[in-house]
Formats: structure tokens, C-alpha cells, sequence
């Protein structure tokens, strides 16, 4: 039986996690680097690659996933996307990446567009920033696997939901509805009342790897999740790993070909 190893993991642009004072801490990428390797998957699904700038301007050269390309050598095959520049944007984590030993191909970047919803922050009057979905397919074994990640804006943060603004959702369970092969997506997906998303993923032959231990250390949510096609694969165990390394605790999943 082919099986692999999934590590789904928001790295929060490499802010480590200090419980005492959580957004003073320091930035530690080897701390990083270091949580990724320790978990031996076989790809690694990452939300929160980049400290965004304020001014939404993006560097040619992204520093932190220059790094990690350079770093994890044993993942030689990887896909890296930014959402649209936005000056709108918060100095908050940006851009997803998948890093594979196995080649990657045809890569897909999907923009989500986010709903006009205002907020303040900072005493300045805000609409929030779009979002992304990238996948690539691979092979493992001689199977063919198609891989998604994706990072939904957190409309709890808002006074809002997902379920009241549907469109992200929706186009990712579009995207997902449409394979053939066996398929999963990991994220943050950034829903706080997480068992309709559940359901929904369900209505469209996804199961959950895990939706009952905390993947946020900040508020008692399951953000981060493993849903996978339950036609072609099986989920043969899981880990909620806490980390130092992000206020998000690293998600692993084993998986069976059928």
C-alpha cells in the first residue's frame, strides 16, 4: 500500500510563540525551518509564508521562502504564490507555499476575492485584502495525487462569518468538487464554528483528518485542517503538534492510497 506524510502548518512569517506576550515575539526561521523537518513529511502545505508590508508592496525576491528553498533541500520541488499587491494590506502573514520530494505539476494559483466588509484598524477605517488558493499535481508511488492549500480570511476577527459570507468557501469547494484523482487541501481556514465547514467539505466527498483538538493557541479554534478525497484515500493517523514555533500548531496527517 502507497502511503504518504501531509504537514499542514500556518508559520506565522516565522514568529516563534511566547505565551506571556504573543505578538512581541521574536522572528526565528531556523526555529522554523527546524519544525518542518522534525515532522519527515512527504509535502509540506504552508500559510503565512511573508510578513506583509503596509504600503502592500511586494520584494522580487520573497526573503522568508528564499530561505526555506535554500534551507529544505530535501523538498527539491516547490510552489510559492502572493496574493494581488493591495495597499490595503496589514502587517499580518501573507502568501501559501508547497514544498514536495516529489515533483510538482501543473501548479494553480486562484485568487479569492473578499467581500467589502468594513473594519478599524490602527484608528483608520479598512476593507479587508483578498485571498488565494495554489495547488500542484504530483505522483508517489506511481499514484497520482492532486494537492491544495489555502488560507481564508478570518471573518470571526470581523464580527462576521463564513457562513454569512459564503463566496471563499464556495469557490474552493467548486475547485475541489471537480477532481478526478485523489485529491486533499490543507489550510487555515480560518472558521471558528468549524463543523459546517466540515459538513460542507463532507457533501463533497472530503473527510477531515481531525476537527476536534485546537490548532490556534490564541482562541480555543480548529483553524487548520487535512480534508481529503475519501473515494480515493484513507486517513491512517494524524498529530496536533503544539509548537514554539507559530501561534498555529502544526497539523500531520498519514494517508493511504485505496
Amino acid at each position: 500500500m502507497t502511503s504518504f506524510r501531509v504537514l499542514q502548518f500556518n508559520m506565522q512569517f516565522g514568529q516563534g510563540w511566547d505565551e506571556a506576550s504573543p505578538d512581541a515575539a521574536p522572528i526565528d526561521l531556523d526555529g522554523t525551518i527546524a519544525e518542518i523537518r522534525r515532522h519527515r513529511a512527504d509535502i509540506v502545505l504552508l500559510q503565512e509564508v511573508e510578513q506583509a508590508h503596509r504600503d502592500g508592496s511586494q520584494p522580487p525576491q520573497p526573503p522568508n521562502y528564499s530561505a526555506l528553498r535554500h534551507a529544505l533541500t530535501e523538498f527539491p520541488h516547490s510552489h510559492f504564490a502572493l496574493p494581488p499587491a493591495d495597499p490595503r494590506e496589514l502587517p499580518f502573514g501573507i502568501g501559501l507555499a508547497i514544498f514536495s520530494r516529489t515533483p510538482l505539476g501543473p501548479l494553480v494559483r486562484r485568487v479569492l476575492p473578499s467581500p467589502a466588509i468594513s473594519f478599524e484598524f490602527d484608528g483608520e477605517k479598512k476593507t479587508p485584502t483578498d485571498r488565494l488558493l495554489i495547488g500542484a499535481g504530483t505522483e508517489i508511488g506511481g499514484r497520482r495525487l492532486q494537492v491544495f492549500n489555502t488560507h481564508l480570511l478570518a471573518f470571526f476577527m470581523l464580527k462576521h462569518s463564513s457562513e454569512e459570507y459564503h463566496g471563499q468557501r464556495a469557490m474552493v469547494l467548486e475547485t475541489m468538487r471537480g477532481l478526478e484523482w485523489a485529491a486533499l487541501i490543507g489550510g487555515d481556514f480560518n472558521v471558528s464554528r468549524h463543523a459546517s465547514l466540515v459538513a460542507e467539505m463532507a457533501s463533497a466527498g472530503y473527510a477531515t483528518a481531525q476537527e476536534h483538538e485546537v490548532t490556534w493557541r490564541r482562541r480555543p479554534y480548529v483553524l487548520d485542517h487535512l480534508f481529503y478525497r475519501s473515494a480515493a484515500l484513507r486517513c491512517v493517523g494524524y498529530q496536533v503538534c503544539p509548537t514554539s514555533a507559530s501561534d498555529h500548531c502544526a497539523l500531520v496527517g498519514d494517508f493511504e492510497f485505496l
